[in-house]
């Protein structure tokens, strides 16, 4: 009885080829359905944007924010309107200070959820393994949420700055000129997305939601209160330093309404917090690029 004959392996069918691999002789080689590009930064931004406006996050404190500026603008108007107080010499822009100041607490918190609550949810798994290129991924973050505060920013800003000129009108307040206008309106809504994008940054480097917004929140109103009670001469130049470089005076200077004599003055708050963002965006950077996920 005759053994059976080795059978000879055959090749495997054009359909079971390797993506990318060579035509075999005799078949044609297996094209992918497919197409396959290489991604780029643009993908990463349109990731971030549909993250970003997805989230209820973002719309409850972009609305709380809006609120804040325009509720508290519209109020302190409708005061000093009101008691006939004579604003000779004043800059009517200056009102809408109060109301910014307290709505940037919700342009921290809003920076700092971008980042770190991707790591409590475990969301920035996913996130790395869409696109491993972790810097790539901060800075579409970065470049998304800063667009968005600086646009959300200066449409509430500059609505509350055109009322607050027509409200203030019969109180003597001086009409602002041009550059008072755009430091009153583009500068500090500038300033206050630089702010937030410092948040987010710090999310980064902490990775603890509640961590960060305190770190961020005693960062804007720690030097001021403890300026307050710096009550002795030896501490004065500590305590003219707090004061000048506090970020509430530093939001002021937009406004030529600063809180100190000296410190910063035109443009300088925005250099100043220009250059602490690019030092915490380096930071952050080093640390994602080591740090496990």
């Amino acid at each position: 009885m005759s053994s059976p004959q080795p059978q000879m392996p055959q090749a495997a069918p054009a359909w079971q080829a390797a993506p990318g691999s060579a035509p075999q002789p005799g078949g044609a080689g297996y094209t992918s359905p497919i197409p396959v590009v290489r991604t780029h930064l643009g993908n990463a931004i349109a990731s971030e944007w549909t993250k970003i406006r997805s989230v209820r996050s973002t719309m409850w404190t972009l609305g709380v924010f809006v609120l804040l500026v325009v509720g508290i603008g519209l109020l302190t108007g409708i005061v000093v309107s009101s008691s006939s107080s004579d604003l000779s010499g004043e800059n009517a822009l200056s009102l809408g200070f109060f109301g910014l100041l307290l709505g940037s607490m919700c342009i921290i918190t809003l920076g700092v959820l971008t980042t770190a609550s991707e790591y409590g949810t475990g969301m920035i798994r996913t996130t790395m393994v869409a696109c491993p290129s972790r810097g790539r991924v901060l800075a579409a973050k970065a470049i998304v949420f800063f667009l968005v505060a600086f646009v959300v920013t200066l449409v509430a800003g500059s609505l509350v700055a055109f009322l607050h000129v027509a409200m203030l009108e019969g109180n003597g307040a001086e009409d602002p000129s041009g550059g008072e206008w755009l430091k009153g309106t583009v500068g500090i809504s500038l300033y206050i997305a630089l702010l937030g994008l410092l948040s987010l940054l710090v999310g980064s480097i902490i990775r603890h939601s509640a961590g960060a917004i305190t770190i961020m929140i005693g960062t804007v109103l720690a030097p001021l209160v403890i300026a307050l009670f710096m009550f002795s001469e030896s501490l004065e130049g500590v305590r003219d330093a707090l004061f000048e470089y506090s970020i509430p005076n530093q939001l002021s200077v937009f406004y030529a309404n600063s809180l100190s004599q000296s410190g910063p003055s035109g443009w300088d708050p925005l250099w100043i917090i220009l250059g602490a963002t690019a030092v915490a965006f380096a930071g952050a950077f080093a640390l994602l690029e080591k740090r496990d996920v």
